[in-house]
């Protein structure tokens, strides 16, 4: 009988094993917590496209917006731990949202495997080009003189909400937040110049810095972004050792096998090497990566815990 159960067991753990080096068998679905269109759905079908050329199975891209990007989250967290189901992610859903929100529908720190790194996205502050300031230096001054400015974001909490929060902080001027739903509006406003001031990716924002429509002062990287090569970083323009970025990557579900988190990790670090599939990144704004799973997951506990200090001392609420 004890023979029969070992032969058993060892039938079910090669069996499994052999399943999870065969890894995909059938398509796998990619989420991405936010609407068509963004940066992070932009970025989740670049690497869907590679991946199924390298698999052989399709990787199918399906948007669940809401809730700041939690229910999408919610239902990778919830789902069946076998690498078929994966979220792309970015700094909110994994570093900003724990401290954000009291009661998210599932344990951050807990529901999930990081599985790699994709790639980051920095942040430019641009202002309106009515204000009277060529540089960072000289909008501080000008705003510590005018009580009035204000500017705007994606929304409260958002990674420029938070960026500008910390540029305030740093800077010592005070300046009001109008939050929106999403990019679009808001850099639609400072078009407009109902605002005075945003913080926003560079994908989003540099078809109107390169027509002359805003004026770039700063990104917020530690290097300055191919993508707009003549706009100095913040460290350079004012405040060395600023750093405030987005980014996104893999998570899957915790307790998907440690070998199926590898393999996807590997293959995304190989499409991440690749010349074609960097460019397209880097013509979103965006620095390539490819950080592994342990490296990955250092970065969103050391932003989490970044990033609840700011929510704290700045009193930011998602309200």
């Amino acid at each position: 009988m004890s023979r029969f159960i070992c032969a058993f067991v060892l039938g079910i753990w090669f069996t499994l094993g052999w399943a999870q080096a065969d890894y995909p068998t059938r398509s796998v679905t990619l989420i991405v917590p936010f609407p068509p269109g963004g940066g992070t759905d932009i970025g989740a079908r670049i690497i869907a496209n590679q991946l199924t050329q390298r698999w052989g199975q399709q990787v199918i891209v399906e948007n669940k917006g809401g809730a700041a990007g939690q229910i999408g989250a919610d239902t990778v967290a919830k789902s069946t731990p076998d690498g078929y189901t994966l979220l792309m992610g970015n700094i909110g859903t994994q570093s900003i949202n724990p401290s954000l929100y009291q009661n998210l529908p599932y344990d951050a720190d807990k529901a999930f495997a990081p599985v790699a790194m994709v790639a980051e996205l920095p942040l430019v502050m641009m202002i309106n080009p009515s204000v009277k300031a060529q540089t960072v230096k000289e909008f501080v001054a000008l705003a510590k003189k005018d009580s009035s400015m204000s500017y705007s974001s994606s929304g409260s909490g958002s990674a420029p909400h938070l960026a500008a929060e910390m540029f305030a902080a740093a800077t010592g001027i005070s300046i009001l937040h109008v939050p929106y739903r999403g990019g679009g509006p808001a850099v639609a406003d400072l078009l407009a110049g109902h605002v005075q001031l945003s913080f926003m990716t560079v994908f989003e924002a540099s078809s109107h810095i390169k027509a002359g429509k805003l004026r770039a002062l700063a990104v917020t990287s530690d290097q300055r972004v191919q993508a707009l090569p003549d706009v100095p970083t913040m460290s350079e323009a004012y405040l060395p050792g600023f750093n405030s970025i987005s980014w996104l990557g893999l998570l899957a579900p915790a307790g998907t096998p440690s070998e199926v988190v590898q393999k996807v990790a590997n293959d995304v670090q190989a499409l991440m090497s690749l010349d074609d599939v960097k460019a397209r990144f880097v013509d979103l704004g965006a620095v390539p990566t490819g950080l592994g799973s342990m490296q990955f997951s250092t970065l969103i506990e050391t932003d989490r815990v970044r990033y609840e200090k700011i929510i704290r001392d700045r009193k930011i609420s998602a309200n």
